[in-house]
């Protein structure tokens, strides 16, 4: 039967070899100045853009990191309205979206507020309105007490010949469990906060102290700290679409460190190792903001309705298929005459070009500049 590192006499006293951490942070600490500095160089409106676009990214790979697959549109629609940000093609968001952005919001916007018990039952709250985490009802805004699901474990496999890679602490632990973690990290000390943020994440997995949405919370945590070691609510690169990107190796090195001993110097490694690899991403971010910015200036001069500045900016984050008119229609939700009719706009306009293949499968494209 395997052991926990909740299990060791000396838990939680974490331990890690300074000698290769300590050139790590140093390295990840130059590149986070050199990043910060380039998107300050940009000026507050693509900054704005960017951080949309970065938030955006956060929410929906945290979320498709547990298998759950929401709307771009959606989510981006609704952190726009809640930043203030006048968009282009604004859409409503389902009640699960808006949960998702709440609670992620609340991190990265309140970066330096106490992270308090009552701070993390209302974002789990959030994820889970109805109560429910698919068919079942689980305790929401709550620790969980284990009243269904004794002990806590994380499994895969069919049912029947299911494979345990973890097992959570009892639930009668959490008050105390959570209260040393919580203390941990809103004590004022002159601990590196990239460090504190690869602890942090590897802690409150290990604790796993809800029913359900204790991945997406602990992603959460660790942007509120990343927010804190940036000195800003922008976000300019995602931690959570890296790791989604790295969601086998994830999971790998955390069962590993979770049944190891408590010098978690491998699991700071790979967190430190992502988000090197997060920061490098940005550059992709940032060509895809500039390319937008330079779409609406060029078309500055053109008036567009709603339908059409939410195909537009569907094309510019990468439409996947064909565009035709049906589409067009289905996605705004109006009639095949009313997407010709705005289709046949944007093409008088050049904004919109026919594809190569006619007839029956004509469809469309952004003009290229």
């Amino acid at each position: 039967m395997a052991i926990y590192i909740h299990e060791l006499s000396n838990w939680p006293s974490f331990e890690w070899n300074q000698d290769i951490i300590n050139p790590l942070l140093s390295k990840l600490q130059h590149q986070q100045g050199r990043l910060l500095g380039r998107m300050e160089a940009l000026g507050f409106g693509l900054q704005a853009e960017a951080n949309l676009e970065t938030l955006t990214l956060d929410v929906i790979k945290s979320s498709e990191i547990e298998g759950e697959v929401l709307d771009s549109q959606q989510v981006r629609s609704s952190i726009a309205r809640r930043l203030g940000m006048d968009i282009a093609g604004l859409v409503p968001a389902d009640r699960n979206v808006e949960g998702v952005v709440e609670m992620m919001l609340n991190a990265t916007q309140h970066y330096n507020e106490q992270l308090t018990k009552e701070r993390l039952f209302a974002w789990q709250a959030s994820l889970f309105p109805a109560g429910y985490s698919g068919m079942q009802k689980i305790a929401v805004g709550k620790w969980r007490d284990n009243s269904k699901n004794d002990p806590m474990q994380v499994v895969s496999g069919p049912m029947g010949r299911e494979t345990v890679h973890y097992e959570a602490p009892e639930a009668t632990l959490l008050e105390k469990e959570m209260l040393k973690f919580l203390d941990w990290v809103n004590e004022k000390n002159n601990r590196d906060t990239l460090l504190s943020a690869a602890i942090a994440h590897l802690w409150f997995v290990t604790i796993h102290p809800f029913d359900d949405g204790n991945g997406r919370i602990a992603r959460a945590i660790t942007d509120m700290l990343l927010a804190r070691s940036d000195a800003t609510a922008m976000r300019f690169y995602s931690m959570s679409g890296q790791i989604r990107k790295e969601r086998k190796e994830y999971y790998i090195i955390l069962e590993q460190t979770q049944k190891g001993s408590l010098d978690i110097t491998i699991w700071i490694q790979w967190f430190l190792g992502c988000l090197e690899r997060a920061f490098a991403e940005v550059s992709n971010t940032l060509a895809l903001i500039l390319k937008k910015a330079s779409f609406w200036e060029r078309n500055s001069v053109h008036q567009f309705n709603q339908r059409q500045k939410l195909m537009m900016n569907m094309l510019l984050d990468g439409f996947v298929g064909k565009l035709n008119t049906s589409k067009w229609a289905k996605i705004t939700k109006c009639s095949n005459d009313t997407a010709l009719r705005d289709i046949q706009d944007l093409l008088t306009k050049n904004v919109l070009e026919k594809e190569e293949a006619g007839g029956r499968s004509t469809s469309y494209k952004l003009v290229s500049p």
